[in-house]
């Protein structure tokens, strides 16, 4: 079985029931100019407990799709 890497990033979104949007923050570096530049990319989280909220920093882990955005969920 394939180890699951395990994603971290901060809660920006709580406002869903079950759900929290995570922002997980990352560097690039351009193809051409070389220049580094960050980038942020949005997850939709299961968070079954309503636990986490705005500016909580959380990990989380692929899983089955649970809805059609949903593809992952807290640990």
């Amino acid at each position: 079985m394939a180890k699951l890497s395990t994603i971290k990033g901060r809660v920006i979104s709580d406002k869903m029931d079950k759900t929290i949007v995570v922002a997980v923050d990352s560097f690039k570096t351009h193809p051409k100019y070389l220049k580094k530049y960050k980038s942020t990319k949005k997850y939709k989280i299961h968070d079954p407990e309503n636990k986490y909220k705005i500016g909580d920093s959380v990990e989380f882990i692929q899983c089955r799709p649970i809805s059609k955005d949903k593809k992952f969920k807290v640990l």
